[in-house]
């Protein structure tokens, strides 16, 4: 029976390079994307690349509990099992702006959208032979601290304070997932994509980053190669049973104290947990 994944956030950039990735590799793909018609586009660039007819497209809005339940509902209705799941989505703003349930956006969609996704397929991973969990974070913890005080950042505000949070939730929910699946077949681990170049930060209203996008492109890794260490933690024989890592160009990297800390990673849990409602 053909491994299925899960890759959120598919419709551009390393979400639809790993999307074709895996699904080169015969993996049946659902692409996980919050707009139809943006969707259904890279649904077909995703199937002409791979040369595979084995990928779907299922609507889920990571910034709306509402939408990642139902979604949720519907992939464990259709397929049963899960094999792979790749928590790609991020996003950046540089005004402060509000998810549907009234969370920080970067802090709703990069955390907490995928913290209660992860959780309604745990189930769904069980069920496959060896569960795989890929959350992509970024070097962007290394700043990052949890703001316990105003953690949607309502009163203070600014884009580096709140994707430096979002990223180090993302390394602390790895962690503390990593011990609460010890004894599972199920495993969890944290990739930095290094910097890549995708549409993150371009505002689609305004263009707003676009150029300053164009200009740095040259730096910058394609989606392709930013995917690339997703793809080996998603795939490859070397990594099984491999669980509460933080991967950088395929290989175990540092991550900071505060990344590292065990009450801390706890602390943050439960106050996800109470935040979506789970």
């Amino acid at each position: 029976m053909h491994k299925i994944a899960i890759v959120t956030g598919a419709n551009a950039g390393m979400g639809l390079a790993t999307t074709t990735q895996l699904a080169k590799q015969g993996i049946h793909v659902v692409m996980a994307c919050r707009n139809e018609a943006r969707g259904q586009a890279a649904l077909e660039v995703a199937k002409q690349d791979s040369q595979s007819e084995a990928i779907d497209l299922m609507i889920c809005d990571l910034g709306n509990l509402d939408s990642i339940r139902s979604f949720a509902s519907d992939f464990k209705q259709r397929y049963g099992k899960l094999d792979i799941l790749v928590n790609n989505a991020g996003v950046v703003h540089l005004k402060r702006e509000e998810t549907k349930d009234g969370f920080e956006a970067q802090l709703g969609v990069n955390h907490l959208g995928h913290f209660l996704l992860t959780n309604l397929l745990i189930e769904s991973l069980q069920h496959a032979e060896a569960g795989r969990i890929v959350v992509v974070s970024s070097g962007a913890h290394k700043w990052g601290k949890i703001h316990f005080d105003d953690p949607h950042l309502t009163n203070s505000y600014n884009v580096m304070k709140a994707y430096g949070q979002s990223k180090l939730a993302n390394v602390l929910f790895t962690k503390e997932l990593a011990r609460r699946l010890k004894n599972s077949s199920v495993t969890v681990n944290a990739v930095h994509p290094g910097a890549v170049a995708t549409s993150l930060g371009v505002n689609r209203n305004t263009g707003f980053g676009k150029r300053v996008m164009i200009f740095l492109s040259p730096f910058f890794r394609s989606p392709e190669k930013g995917a690339s260490t997703a793809i080996y933690l998603a795939t490859s024989p070397e990594v099984e049973g491999q669980s509460g890592d933080y991967y950088y160009n395929e290989s175990i990297a540092p991550i900071t104290n505060m990344a590292n800390d065990e009450q801390l990673a706890k602390t943050f849990w439960e106050w996800s947990e109470k935040e979506v409602g789970l």
